[in-house]
């Protein structure tokens, strides 16, 4: 499996044509779960399979991904995280809660240090 494009969301204005490629199957979502499918369903080869991931892919030489002492580093950042926090919660005096969630191909277990 390979990355055939990595390019940011733009909606298509009323000129541009109707997309005419068709697939068997589309998985939305790069991450550990998507890639897993994708990989088992495009093993039959008359079987299409187009995925969808809105992250960038994950380069051999980001040191950031690949170096578990770098795990600082891609959780909290905007290049790597989706930067999701909880509402304030209220037992704990208003504060606000980070979940680190995965905008890259390979989703939350790219920045997860390798440690789950």
């Amino acid at each position: 499996m390979e990355v055939l494009a990595n390019i940011p969301f733009v909606a298509p204005s009323a000129e541009q044509k109707k997309m005419t490629i068709d697939y068997d199957t589309i998985i939305v979502g790069g991450g550990s779960a998507g890639c897993v499918l994708a990989n088992r369903l495009s093993a039959d080869r008359g079987h299409s399979v187009l995925v969808l991931e809105a992250g960038r892919p994950d380069s051999w030489w980001d040191i950031f991904l690949h170096m578990p002492a770098a795990l600082t580093y891609p959780i909290g950042s905007r290049h790597y995280d989706w930067l999701y926090s909880s509402e304030p919660e209220p037992f704990m005096h208003n504060r606000r809660v980070s979940h680190g969630r995965g905008k890259i191909l390979g989703g939350s277990s790219s920045i997860n240090g390798m440690i789950f």
